[in-house]
């Protein structure tokens, strides 16, 4: 049998094993329970965070043999050919490469048509924003007046290019991005199951990378596995990735709070001597320092960082070296040359010059230390200790 990715093998096949979506799996195992299931279903949400998948299941839970059923067996004939994407009363389209009005109004013929072996027809639309003005025109008089058993659900990661008049008709039901700690949960079970061993730090490093998306996250792990093998250690996966070492972040936020901006510079070209994208060390050393100025703040900050991939120990010595205005300072100077670089022709001077003025930051006074000053002044020349300038 040819290989089949993560992604997929790890394919949720009920509502209880999607991850993160609780919300709208217990809206929608209620309504088929109490047989109340909208005839118009809008998925919207980012990508990768199971929308699709949760159209395949509510297709399975609609046309189960065991059914109409909120756990659908996953066995019988129906459940399997929704799986393998066969089914004759599940129709998937894309919707990215069916924008053509014709192919719509080809596929809403065959809505009049009873369903061929299970109790409802579905129609799964993905990437429904993509369908032309003529398109979803054809589709608004189906979904005003449409036939008995037979529902539609649009799945889209722009739910605001979906027409007013197409989102009235439908049940919206919102998915959301994923917390570190779900996408790492279930990251250690497949690994657990697939039989590798994977550091703690690997499994952070790969659930932040994927930045919410646990469809990314699996591909992201697929390949660790292909590149490294069956044990992934942190600093490895950390270098798959691109991602800069924890160690060298550190190293250049002690520099800049040390008002040491050559060492922070010979950081940099080392960096680019390895091919290092300075514009992905930008965004994790801003990000490092935000960690760092939320520990000045948060004695216990909990899952505040919980992605940090500098020890929390170093961090709260770095949280001791510096003011939060200076630390707001430097991480509002280093978003500003990110996205700077984004457009420069020499992106590395532009961080250059960013890192030295982060340095020089703490040589500056600070806002208060100049009101304090003022105020002293005005105390002196009040008690008549200084002479006011003359005219």
């Amino acid at each position: 049998m040819p290989y089949e990715v993560i992604a997929r093998r790890w394919r949720p096949k009920a509502f209880e094993t999607v991850v993160g979506q609780r919300h709208v799996t217990d809206t929608l195992k209620n309504a088929v329970t109490a047989d109340r299931m909208a005839h118009a279903l809008l998925f919207a949400g980012p990508r990768g965070v199971g929308k699709t998948t949760t159209a395949r299941i509510v297709a399975k839970a609609l046309n189960c043999e065991s059914g109409p059923t909120p756990t659908p067996c996953g066995t019988c004939a129906a459940c399997e050919e929704i799986a393998a994407g066969r089914s004759m009363d599940c129709i998937e389209v894309d919707a990215a490469s069916n924008t053509q009005v014709e192919k719509t109004r080809e596929l809403l013929e065959t809505v009049q048509y009873a369903p061929t072996r299970g109790r409802h027809k579905v129609y799964i639309i993905d990437e429904a924003h993509m369908l032309s003005t003529s398109s979803f025109n054809a589709l608004l008089k189906t979904l005003e007046e449409p036939p008995p058993r037979v529902v539609f659900i649009l799945a889209t990661t722009e739910p605001h290019r979906i027409p007013a008049t197409i989102h009235s008709r439908c049940q919206r039901h919102d998915f959301r991005l994923l917390g570190v700690a779900e996408i790492g949960g279930r990251l250690r079970e497949i690994v657990a199951a697939e039989g590798v061993a994977a550091d703690e730090g690997a499994i952070t490093v790969l659930a932040q990378a994927a930045c919410g998306s646990l469809r990314d996250a699996q591909s992201l792990l697929d390949q660790a596995i292909a590149c490294l093998g069956n044990r992934l250690e942190t600093a490895a996966v950390a270098e798959l990735l691109g991602l800069v070492r924890a160690d060298v972040l550190a190293e250049a936020a002690g520099a800049i709070l040390a008002r040491d901006a050559a060492a922070v510079l010979r950081l940099v070209d080392e960096l680019a001597r390895h091919g290092h994208d300075l514009r992905q060390f930008a965004l994790e050393l801003s990000a490092h320092l935000r960690d760092v100025a939320l520990l000045k703040v948060c004695a216990d900050p909990g899952t505040l960082v919980e992605g940090s991939r500098v020890d929390l120990a170093t961090s709260r010595r770095q949280a001791q070296q510096a003011t939060l205005p200076e630390l707001e300072a430097m991480i509002r100077s280093l978003q500003q040359a990110e996205a700077e670089m984004r457009r420069a022709t020499q992106p590395r001077v532009v961080l250059e010059m960013a890192l030295i003025r982060l340095a020089e930051i703490r040589h500056l006074p600070s806002v208060q230390g100049i009101l304090d000053q003022l105020a002293a002044l005005e105390s002196r020349l009040a008690g008549g200790q200084v002479s006011p300038p003359q005219p």
